[in-house]
């Protein structure tokens, strides 16, 4: 599995949901199916198969997350340039052709969430914003065409 970065928040997410897998559903599924195996006949207990298809469901969750955070990278905010943009950037932008002014942070793709501002580094605008520094114009293709941005302002929080 090849090796994916991560802010602390959201590499905690996935550490979170990890947890509640063990802590909180396999328990709950194990529980399941005691109670179904105590009906009796298992050959045609339908709570047991499908407690069990749920058991192998999350199992497989759960080791494809165990990878997934074994594999991860946390991504040290204090030793990125703040003069251009990069992944973890928050910035600030002037759509020159509707003179409205937008932010969004550039996070890895797992992260991505519109509702907070944070665009993946996969998305057109993001790719056409990485590397600029404050006061570049990037010349970005989006569904709507092309369209002009300028860089105002490059922080990290």
């Amino acid at each position: 599995m090849a090796i994916k970065y991560y802010s602390e928040e959201g590499l905690q997410k996935l550490k979170d949901e990890l947890h509640k897998m063990v802590t909180i559903d396999r328990p709950a599924i194990s529980a399941a199916i005691a109670e179904a195996r105590d009906k009796g006949d298992l050959s045609e207990n339908a709570e047991y198969d499908a407690a069990k298809d749920a058991q192998g469901h999350l199992e497989a969750k759960i080791s494809k997350l165990q990878t997934l955070i074994s594999n991860a990278r946390l991504l040290d905010e204090s030793k990125l340039d703040t003069s251009k943009v990069l992944l973890l950037s928050k910035v600030e932008f002037i759509n020159l052709a509707k003179k409205t002014k937008q932010t969004y942070e550039i996070v890895p793709e797992s992260e991505a969430d519109l509702r907070q501002g944070k665009i993946s580094v996969t998305s057109p605008i993001a790719k056409g914003l990485l590397g600029k520094k404050v006061g570049d114009v990037a010349e970005i293709d989006i569904p709507a065409g092309k369209v002009k941005f300028q860089i105002t302002k490059i922080t990290r929080e």
